[in-house]
């Protein structure tokens, strides 16, 4: 399939262009992580608590953050999770410590941050109450009579209070009133609500990422991607020459230079997600400079009248189609990732987004000139001496007898 017939574009004309939007975008990026948001890490480079919340409302992140830094919880990230109805975000503490008791700490101090300003006198929230704490509620209470098997009957309706708070309900419910719904005798019903209020909110689950094991995956992390572009200059050393080789390099360290600093510039936390995102993008890219570079090898061998800069543009028109067809319909794909995904998928298409988009134009931009440029240092400096042009065929004179 071919989008084009023989295109004639002179992509080399236009190279100082992208050449300058990527000088922009690097210094831009790299300014950005050394003086405004830094590398913006994920809890799972950096280590810290992460508390998903769960509200009966839209939550307003600003009105979040306020009341998390009024609490003495400075720098904390919020973030929106999962789809838009289901009203969760993501709260991410610097609390580092990996024991039980530090769980408890982190959902303790947002319950107390997010919890009502005036919050009824002498009552427990319902929306953050453990099957626990409900069944000894019932135990004082026993509104049902019970007798000598209370404490088995409250414990039982205790779990299953909460089990239809959380698996029924999502977590959070509007009124104790709600309880009628689950099969609740309304005698218990009534002395939950004599002892519990609703919140609007409800702490859903508590994670920890200790420091040694973020400072452990951030050194993986970095390993991976440094690891990768080595293996990828080698096979192209062997595969074609050095020259191709590091070129194919630069443009990769480019696309995920970019990539980062975008990252950075919005201030988007760098996951182990994202982190596998540029990894595929290294892949990606370094697949789509080698079609254009292996066509180059080949016209370099069948149009020896031509320069290099001739070869290089025909190579990259040649493989033009090839390369609209599958960076198009992997932009699209990971687009629609971006769009539709959800929260979880974000950072991952996000990363996808930018780096196809980069890597796609470094391949023609960036690591085909290079070739170019070192062709013509090599012939300045006199290392390279110029390509023999083959003689005309000599042509035989025919003596006509008359």
């Amino acid at each position: 399939m071919e989008f084009f017939r023989n295109p004639n574009i002179h992509f080399l004309k236009y190279k100082w262009y992208f050449l300058a939007f990527s000088l922009v975008f690097s210094v831009a990026g790299v300014l950005s992580m050394l003086f405004w948001h830094g590398v913006p890490l994920g809890v799972d480079f950096r280590g810290g608590t992460v508390v998903n919340v769960k509200f009966t409302h839209p939550p307003d992140n600003g009105k979040i953050r306020e009341a998390v830094d009024r609490a003495g919880l400075h720098n904390a990230r919020i973030q929106r999770f999962g789809e838009a109805a289901s009203n969760e975000v993501l709260i991410a503490l610097d609390i580092k410590e990996t024991t039980e008791a530090a769980l408890d700490q982190g959902k303790n101090q947002i319950i107390q941050a997010l919890e009502p300003a005036n919050p009824p006198a002498g009552k427990q929230d319902l929306n953050n109450a453990s099957a626990q704490s409900i069944s000894e509620l019932l135990l004082n209470k026993d509104p049902l009579r019970a007798g000598t098997d209370a404490s088995t009957r409250y414990q039982a309706l205790g779990q299953q209070i909460v089990s239809y708070r959380d698996k029924t309900r999502g977590g959070v419910l509007n009124s104790v009133d709600d309880l009628s719904a689950a099969g609740i005798p309304a005698p218990v019903v009534q002395a939950v609500k004599d002892g519990f209020y609703t919140s609007d909110f409800s702490v859903r689950n508590v994670e920890i990422v200790g420091p040694q094991v973020g400072k452990q995956l951030q050194t993986q992390a970095k390993l991976a991607i440094l690891y990768s572009l080595l293996g990828m200059l080698v096979y192209l050393w062997f595969r074609f020459e050095l020259i191709y080789g590091v070129a194919a390099v630069v443009a990769c360290f480019h696309d995920t230079l970019i990539t980062v600093g975008a990252f950075s510039l919005i201030n988007q936390e760098i996951t182990l997600t994202v982190i596998a995102a540029i990894l595929t993008l290294v892949g990606y890219s370094m697949n789509d400079t080698i079609v254009v570079f292996d066509r180059i090898r080949e016209n370099v061998k069948l149009l020896r009248r031509e320069s290099l800069s001739e070869i290089v543009e025909r190579s990259i028109n040649q493989t033009l189609s090839r390369t609209v067809l599958t960076s198009g319909l992997t932009f699209l794909t990971v687009l629609s990732l971006y769009l539709f995904g959800g929260e979880v998928l974000h950072g991952f298409s996000l990363a996808l987004v930018i780096g196809i988009l980069i890597g796609t134009y470094s391949s023609i931009f960036i690591a085909s000139p290079m070739l170019v440029a070192y062709q013509d240092w090599r012939r300045k400096s006199g290392k390279l001496a110029p390509v023999p042009v083959p003689p005309a065929p000599r042509r035989e004179k025919v003596r006509v007898k008359g």
